[in-house]
C-alpha cells in the first residue's frame, strides 16, 4: 500500500490540476459523481411516487425521515467499521449491496404496497451509512494539505451539482421513463461506482481488527470512548455540531420544498420539486466555492458558519413572505449556498483537528447529530401539518425563524470559545 502524498502548505492547487495530478483521489471523486448522479434520480421518483399513492404530507415525511435517521442511528457503529475495516472495501460493499437493494423499488405498484418504499429506503441508507464516513475520512489519506481544501469544495460542489442536475433530471425522467427505469438507473450507478473504487488506492492509519468478536463485543465500549474523545477535546466537538446547527430547521425546509413544488405545479409536481430541489444543489455548488475563494483565514471560519446558518434563515423568511412563483428559486439558491458554505468549512476544520484512527467515530457522530436535527424538524413539520395548526406558509416562516435564531446562538456561544481557544 502507498503511502499518502507529501503534505506542503506554500500554495493551493485547482479544482482541474487535483483531478489531472491525483490519480487516486479522481478515482474516488469519479464513483461519486455516478452514485450521486443515480441517488438524486432515485430520491425525486420516491417523492413523485408516494404523493401520487398516498398524498399525504406526514407519509412524504415518512420518507425523508426513512432516509435519515436510520442513517443517524446507525452512524456510530459505521464510524467504528471505518476506523478498524479496510475503507476502500468497505465502500465497494455498500455499493455493490445498495445495487440490489434499490431494485425492490421496482414491485411497490400500489397504495397498499407503500410500506415496501420505506422498507427498501432503510436499508439502502443503512448499508450506505458507512460510505460517508468511510470516503470523508479517506479524503485526507489520499491528498496533500495544499490539496485537502481543494478536495472538500469539489466534492461538496459534485453533491450540489449532481444535485442540481440529478433532481432536475430525475423529475422529467419520473415523468417520461417512468418510477422503474429511474429505479433500474440508480442501481446501475452504484455498480459503477464500486468499479471506481475498486481501482483506488486509499492508506489507513488505523487500528487493524484482528479478533472480529472482540470487536463485536466491545463494539458499544469503543463507540463511547469515541463520544468521550468529542467531549475531551472540544474543539472538535464544537466543530462537529456546525452541520446540525443548520439542520434544526434545515431539514424541515427541505422538506418543505417537495410541498412548495406540488404548490407550484400540482399537474406536474415532479417537474416542479426537481427544479426546486435542483436550485438547492446549484446553491450549495455555488457556496462551497465561493467559500474556498473568500475565506483564506480560517481564524474567520468560526464566525463564519454562524452567518451562514442565520442568512439562510432569512432567505427562507423571505420566501414565507412573498407570494410563491418560480421567482423564489433565486432565495433558495442563495439560502442553499451558505448552507454548501457551512458544511465545507466545518468539513475542512474537522479532517484537519482529528487524528486519522478518531476520524470515521467523528465524522460518524457529526452525521448522528444531523440526522436527529433533520428528523426532529421534518417529523414537527409533518405532523403540524397533517393536524392543520398552521399551513404550509406558516410552517415555512416557523422554521426559517428558528434557523435565524440558531445562527445567532452559534456566534454567541461557540464563536467566544474559538478564539479563547485560538489564543
Amino acid at each position: 500500500m502507498t503511502s499518502a502524498p507529501t503534505r506542503d502548505d506554500s500554495w493551493e492547487v485547482g479544482y482541474i490540476q487535483l483531478i489531472r495530478q491525483n490519480t487516486m483521489f479522481r478515482r474516488l471523486w469519479a464513483g461519486n459523481v455516478v452514485s450521486l448522479l443515480g441517488d438524486w434520480f432515485n430520491t425525486i421518483a420516491l417523492y413523485a411516487l408516494i404523493l401520487q399513492l398516498t398524498g399525504s404530507e406526514l407519509a412524504l415525511g415518512a420518507v425523508f425521515i426513512a432516509k435519515m435517521l436510520p442513517s443517524g442511528l446507525a452512524s456510530p457503529i459505521a464510524g467504528l467499521v471505518v476506523d478498524r475495516f479496510d475503507r476502500r472495501r468497505v465502500m465497494i460493499g455498500a455499493d455493490l449491496i445498495r445495487a440490489v437493494v434499490v431494485l425492490g423499488f421496482l414491485l411497490v405498484d400500489e397504495a397498499s404496497e407503500v410500506w415496501m418504499v420505506y422498507l427498501f429506503t432503510v436499508l439502502q441508507v443503512v448499508v450506505g451509512s458507512v460510505f460517508r464516513p468511510a470516503q470523508n475520512s479517506s479524503v485526507p489519506n489520499i491528498t496533500a494539505t495544499n490539496e485537502l481544501m481543494t478536495a472538500n469544495a469539489l466534492m461538496a460542489a459534485t453533491w450540489s451539482t449532481l444535485l442540481a442536475f440529478g433532481a432536475a433530471a430525475g423529475g422529467f425522467a419520473t415523468e417520461w421513463l417512468g418510477l422503474k427505469a429511474v429505479f433500474v438507473l440508480d442501481s446501475l450507478t452504484y455498480l459503477v461506482s464500486a468499479w471506481f473504487i475498486w481501482r483506488t488506492v486509499i492508506p489507513q492509519n488505523t487500528d487493524a481488527v484482528t479478533d472480529r468478536g472482540g470487536l463485536i463485543r466491545t463494539a458499544a465500549k469503543d463507540v463511547l470512548a469515541g463520544w468521550r474523545h468529542m467531549i475531551q477535546v472540544p474543539e472538535i466537538g464544537r466543530v462537529a455540531l456546525a452541520k446540525a446547527a443548520w439542520a434544526i430547521a434545515g431539514g424541515g425546509l427541505v422538506f418543505l420544498l417537495a410541498l412548495l413544488g406540488e404548490a407550484l405545479s400540482p399537474t406536474a409536481a415532479s417537474v416542479a420539486i426537481g427544479i426546486l430541489f435542483a436550485a438547492r444543489g446549484l446553491g450549495t455548488g455555488i457556496g462551497p466555492i465561493i467559500a474556498r475563494a473568500l475565506a483564506r483565514d480560517r481564524a474567520h471560519w468560526p464566525m463564519i458558519l454562524g452567518v451562514c446558518i442565520s442568512a439562510s434563515g432569512l432567505c427562507y423568511l423571505a420566501i414565507g413572505f412573498l407570494p410563491w412563483t418560480y421567482w423564489i428559486v433565486a432565495l433558495i439558491i442563495v439560502a442553499h449556498a451558505t448552507s454548501g458554505a457551512n458544511w465545507v468549512l466545518s468539513n475542512v476544520l474537522l479532517q484537519e483537528r482529528t487524528e486519522d484512527r478518531w476520524r470515521g467515530r467523528v465524522f460518524a457522530t457529526e452525521w448522528l447529530a444531523v440526522m436527529v436535527a433533520d428528523t426532529i424538524a421534518i417529523l414537527a413539520a409533518s405532523l403540524i401539518l397533517d393536524a392543520e395548526l398552521l399551513d404550509l406558509r406558516g410552517v415555512l416562516l416557523l422554521l426559517a425563524g428558528t434557523q435565524f435564531l440558531c445562527g445567532v446562538a452559534w456566534v454567541l456561544l461557540v464563536v467566544p470559545r474559538e478564539r479563547r481557544w485560538a489564543g
